[in-house]
């Protein structure tokens, strides 16, 4: 069963629009597989300042409460140093692939803090936009 990850904006649309491919996080889990990007309702407003954030979100609309795209989540492990400027030190770093942001959002009431199984509803209303290899990936 795929799983959903609440991001804040804008580090949601730099990982649907642009090249951040690892999310950070404080905790650890097993998961691997189809992810779907959910964008928070929280805005975080430091981070539009950031250096990697800013060419990203020009011209780019911040969907908030809304799947803005879908990944597949290859790994996660603890920081070692090594891994992206998108990295932060001492977190767990999940290593995403196969970015597909989607054309239209799909809103959703409330997400999670930790990874959460998406409704049957929810899944369908993304799959409609996506190609086969996705839509199976999805099931």
């Amino acid at each position: 069963m795929p799983r959903a990850l609440s991001i804040r904006q804008p580090w949601a649309a730099a990982i649907a629009h642009g090249p951040k491919r690892v999310e950070n996080r404080s905790w650890f889990a097993t998961y691997r597989g189809p992810l779907l990007l959910h964008s928070s309702k929280t805005l975080d407003r430091t981070a539009m300042r950031h250096p990697l954030i800013s060419p990203i979100l020009r011209g780019l609309p911040l969907e908030t409460g809304a799947v803005v795209g879908v990944a597949q989540l290859v790994d996660w492990h603890r920081d070692d140093g090594e891994c992206t400027p998108w990295s932060f030190p001492g977190h767990h770093h999940l290593v995403l692939e196969e970015v597909t942001p989607l054309s239209l959002p799909v809103p959703v009431a409330q997400g999670a803090l930790q990874l959460w199984t998406p409704s049957e509803e929810l899944l369908e209303q993304v799959r409609i936009q996506l190609d086969e290899r996705w839509t199976e990936a999805l099931r």
